[in-house]
Protein backbone atom coordinates (compact mmCIF):
# COMPACT_ATOMS: atom_id res chain seq x y z
CA UNK A 1 0.00 0.00 0.00
CA UNK A 2 1.06 3.30 -0.79
CA UNK A 3 1.87 5.96 1.91
CA UNK A 4 0.14 8.60 2.64
CA UNK A 5 2.21 11.98 1.72
CA UNK A 6 0.64 14.27 4.60
CA UNK A 7 -0.18 14.03 8.65
CA UNK A 8 -3.17 13.03 9.11
CA UNK A 9 -4.62 12.61 12.91
CA UNK A 10 -6.47 9.96 13.50
CA UNK A 11 -9.38 10.73 14.57
CA UNK A 12 -12.05 7.94 14.25
CA UNK A 13 -12.51 5.45 17.56
CA UNK A 14 -14.29 2.23 17.26
CA UNK A 15 -17.51 3.31 17.59
CA UNK A 16 -17.96 6.42 15.86
CA UNK A 17 -20.38 7.47 13.54
CA UNK A 18 -19.81 7.98 9.52
CA UNK A 19 -22.29 9.04 6.91
CA UNK A 20 -21.73 6.90 3.50
CA UNK A 21 -20.82 9.07 0.37
CA UNK A 22 -22.20 7.11 -2.08
CA UNK A 23 -25.08 5.00 -3.91
CA UNK A 24 -24.68 2.00 -2.51
CA UNK A 25 -27.65 1.93 -0.30
CA UNK A 26 -26.12 2.52 3.02
CA UNK A 27 -26.71 6.18 5.02
CA UNK A 28 -25.14 5.57 8.68
CA UNK A 29 -22.25 3.57 9.35
CA UNK A 30 -20.57 2.81 12.78
CA UNK A 31 -16.79 1.98 13.29
CA UNK A 32 -16.11 -1.29 14.66
CA UNK A 33 -12.33 -1.46 13.64
CA UNK A 34 -9.38 -0.97 11.63
CA UNK A 35 -8.38 -3.36 9.05
CA UNK A 36 -4.83 -4.13 8.60
CA UNK A 37 -3.61 -2.15 12.05
CA UNK A 38 -3.57 -2.57 15.98
CA UNK A 39 -3.90 0.05 18.45
CA UNK A 40 -1.18 0.02 21.46
CA UNK A 41 -1.75 -3.01 24.35
CA UNK A 42 -5.29 -3.51 26.00
CA UNK A 43 -7.15 -0.56 22.96
CA UNK A 44 -8.00 -0.46 19.40
CA UNK A 45 -6.09 1.08 17.23
CA UNK A 46 -8.20 4.96 15.56
CA UNK A 47 -8.44 5.53 11.97
CA UNK A 48 -8.30 8.55 9.57
CA UNK A 49 -8.91 9.65 6.00
CA UNK A 50 -7.44 6.49 3.61
CA UNK A 51 -7.54 4.22 6.13
CA UNK A 52 -9.68 0.84 5.23
CA UNK A 53 -12.19 0.30 8.37
CA UNK A 54 -14.79 -2.33 9.10
CA UNK A 55 -18.01 -0.66 9.59
CA UNK A 56 -21.70 -1.78 10.49
CA UNK A 57 -24.38 0.05 8.31
CA UNK A 58 -26.72 1.31 10.72
CA UNK A 59 -29.35 3.24 8.45
CA UNK A 60 -30.47 2.54 4.88
CA UNK A 61 -30.86 -0.54 2.56
CA UNK A 62 -32.21 -3.63 4.27
CA UNK A 63 -29.69 -5.92 2.61
CA UNK A 64 -26.70 -4.35 3.98
CA UNK A 65 -28.79 -3.51 7.68
CA UNK A 66 -26.70 -4.86 10.21
CA UNK A 67 -23.74 -6.23 8.24
CA UNK A 68 -20.41 -5.85 8.77
CA UNK A 69 -18.90 -3.75 5.43
CA UNK A 70 -15.56 -2.77 4.02
CA UNK A 71 -15.19 1.38 4.34
CA UNK A 72 -12.61 3.20 3.13
CA UNK A 73 -12.35 6.85 4.97
CA UNK A 74 -12.53 9.97 2.20
CA UNK A 75 -13.44 13.02 4.60
CA UNK A 76 -12.94 13.42 8.70
CA UNK A 77 -13.78 16.43 10.78
CA UNK A 78 -10.20 16.56 12.29
CA UNK A 79 -7.52 18.77 10.35
CA UNK A 80 -5.03 17.05 7.90
CA UNK A 81 -1.87 18.81 7.11
CA UNK A 82 -0.50 18.79 3.68
CA UNK A 83 3.78 18.58 2.90
CA UNK A 84 3.12 21.78 1.68
CA UNK A 85 1.67 23.10 4.96
CA UNK A 86 -2.12 23.42 3.94
CA UNK A 87 -4.43 22.33 6.45
CA UNK A 88 -7.50 20.85 5.53
CA UNK A 89 -10.52 19.77 7.46
CA UNK A 90 -14.09 18.74 6.40
CA UNK A 91 -17.60 19.14 8.19
CA UNK A 92 -18.12 15.49 8.78
CA UNK A 93 -17.12 12.27 8.80
CA UNK A 94 -17.77 10.05 5.58
CA UNK A 95 -16.43 6.75 3.73
CA UNK A 96 -17.19 4.96 0.99
CA UNK A 97 -18.55 1.47 0.62
CA UNK A 98 -15.49 -1.40 -1.16
CA UNK A 99 -15.94 -5.09 -1.67
CA UNK A 100 -13.26 -7.65 -1.31
CA UNK A 101 -10.97 -6.51 -4.23
CA UNK A 102 -11.09 -2.47 -2.62
CA UNK A 103 -13.08 -1.68 -5.86
CA UNK A 104 -16.36 0.91 -5.01
CA UNK A 105 -19.41 -0.47 -4.23
CA UNK A 106 -21.31 3.10 -5.36
CA UNK A 107 -21.08 4.41 -8.77
CA UNK A 108 -20.72 7.75 -8.04
CA UNK A 109 -19.69 9.86 -4.53
CA UNK A 110 -21.52 13.03 -2.89
CA UNK A 111 -19.33 15.90 -1.70
CA UNK A 112 -15.53 16.29 -2.12
CA UNK A 113 -13.27 13.67 -1.21
CA UNK A 114 -9.63 14.24 0.21
CA UNK A 115 -6.25 13.90 -2.18
CA UNK A 116 -5.05 11.11 0.28
CA UNK A 117 -7.75 9.15 -0.59
CA UNK A 118 -6.94 9.28 -4.37
CA UNK A 119 -3.18 8.28 -3.76
CA UNK A 120 -4.00 5.12 -2.33
CA UNK A 121 -7.07 3.70 -4.23
CA UNK A 122 -6.64 5.01 -7.78
CA UNK A 123 -10.75 3.22 -8.87
CA UNK A 124 -12.25 4.86 -5.68
CA UNK A 125 -11.20 8.25 -7.09
CA UNK A 126 -12.32 7.45 -10.50
CA UNK A 127 -16.11 8.00 -9.22
CA UNK A 128 -15.11 10.96 -6.88
CA UNK A 129 -16.83 13.95 -8.24
CA UNK A 130 -14.28 16.46 -6.31
CA UNK A 131 -10.99 15.91 -5.16
CA UNK A 132 -9.61 18.50 -2.57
Amino acid sequence: MKAISSTIIKSLVPGAMLTCADNSGALELRMIHIIGKGGKHGSMAPAGVGDLISCSVRKGNATYLKKPVRIVVIRQKAMIRRANGMRVKFEDNAGIMLNEENLPIGTEVKGAMAREVAERYVKVAGIASRLV
